[in-house]
């Protein structure tokens, strides 16, 4: 249990840059378990990265301009996959980081995609549905040189979803002068979408939560939870929780958060939720309001899950923590300082690159589907889903194993030998160069 207090302010500005910081965590997973220079090199910096200026005329025409970015990070795997997401406070940076957790995400679990990101800077809370659709569109005109079923294949991310990448797979098409349904994942399934890909990534978490529960001393019926960010990945996985018997003891969206510690109703939180516009206005008996959504850090939990944006638990918050496990259900939300943090108080983090690939992974179903023109079942995706993550959960709890290491640091181990043998694979290094790289970690740097 994480135990002291830090400062609050300026506990951010102590954090790295956000891409400098992911990088940061590649290298030194690669330095541990000597991965080859030159593979290391090819992933310093994103393959293609492009910005672009979206102009949006709104219902009232006037006439509005917003950044715009697309970063293709590595395709040694296959085509690039990642998701597009609408915020305001997004930067080319945070595109970037986010794109290279993609392409370790994608290598963790073993399909066969590189990573990607995108973002456009606006708050879509500020757009009415028509605005929201041409801004969309204008996001497919302006890089849809990029995008291909074959090249680079987004998905829904934050404040995007199925109806927007709907919006977008149709602008493609249009652009191409065919449909292409798997240019794109995310959709509805009328349009060509996947059954299970909506609760994909709080599916996924949970069951690598059950498969790694042994090692983290997780029991259902003795495990304290608290999500940081009730939306679509922590509203179903706080559904699975629940159900399973854990006892969900704090919620918070972007409005603040409620705390119980006998418990919270899931699905009263929600109608609330859906109701007032937070999870802030639930107010059952034996509950406690808060006004921000970051006082839910130091809940009295076992099992903390950060599930909204980047950056959540920082030097200035981490000595709060009182959680023995930290669920990373978003992406980056843990800062290096952090982390450091969590080692030295016995808090293990289940990261990001595993917990929250679920998702991904129904998108590389879908997108097969849609290649192959063959249909899933739900229960089909469900299988197959479970298989992938549980596969993946083991090698990386292997892996930590056979390190010594955190589940973070084993993680990347995963990820970068296959990345490795697939750089290596085409590689002009010599022969007895590429013959050291390709041995598996035991044999090599004795």
């Amino acid at each position: 249990m994480a135990q002291g207090k830090h400062k609050k302010k300026d506990a951010k500005e102590t954090d790295p840059d956000i891409f400098e910081a992911a990088f940061a965590r590649v290298q030194a997973a690669a330095q541990r378990i000597g991965i080859h220079d030159e593979v290391l090199q090819t992933l310093h910096y994103p393959k293609q990265t492009l910005a672009a200026n979206l102009l949006l005329r709104h219902d009232d025409a006037t006439l509005s301009s917003h950044k715009a970015w697309r970063c293709r990070y590595n395709d040694a795997l296959g085509p690039t996959k990642g998701g597009i997401r609408f915020h305001p406070a997004s930067n080319m940076r945070e595109v970037m980081a986010l794109a290279l957790w993609m392409t370790c995400k994608c290598a963790v679990v073993d399909i066969p995609f590189g990573g990607a990101k995108g973002a456009v800077c606006v708050d879509r809370k500020s757009l009415s549905d028509t605005e929201l659709q041409r801004l969309s569109h204008a996001y497919v005109q302006a890089f849809r040189g990029m995008l291909g079923p074959d090249r680079d294949i987004p998905a829904p991310d934050v404040n995007t979803d199925a109806r927007v990448m709907a919006w977008m797979a149709d602008e493609y098409g249009r652009c191409q002068g065919h449909p292409e349904p798997a240019v794109i994942t995310g959709k509805p399934v009328a349009l060509g979408g996947s059954e299970g890909r909506a609760g994909a990534t709080g599916m996924g978490a949970y069951i690598v939560l059950q498969a790694l529960a042994q090692r983290l001393d997780l029991a259902p019926e003795d495990t304290r939870v608290a999500i940081l960010g009730f939306g679509n990945a922590g509203g179903a996985l706080a559904d699975l929780l629940h159900n399973a018997g854990y006892r969900i003891v704090g919620l918070a969206d972007s409005g603040g958060a409620v705390t119980a510690a006998k418990g919270l109703n899931v699905s009263a939180v929600r109608d609330d939720q859906r109701k007032h516009g937070s999870v802030a206005e639930h107010a059952a008996k034996g509950t406690r309001k808060h006004a921000k959504p970051e006082s839910l850090v130091g809940c009295e939990c076992d099992l903390l899950v950060p599930a909204a944006l980047e950056d959540q638990l920082h030097a200035g918050n981490a000595g709060d923590v009182q959680a023995r496990v930290v669920l990373e259900l978003a992406n980056g939300p843990t800062t290096p300082a952090a982390d450091a943090i969590f080692d030295k108080a016995g808090v293990q983090v289940v990261p990001d690159i595993l917990a929250n690939a679920g998702g991904v992974t129904v998108s590389y179903f879908e997108w097969l589907q849609n290649r192959s023109r063959d249909y899933w079942s739900a229960e089909c995706v469900q299988s197959r889903l479970e298989e992938v993550m549980r596969s993946a959960a083991r090698r990386v709890g292997d892996t930590a194993l056979e390190l010594d290491s955190t589940l973070r640091e084993a993680a990347y181990a995963v990820a970068l030998r296959r990345i490795e043998a697939a750089v290596i694979a085409t590689s002009p290094l010599c022969p007895d160069e590429a013959s050291v790289a390709a041995q598996p970690k035991a044999l090599r740097r004795r």
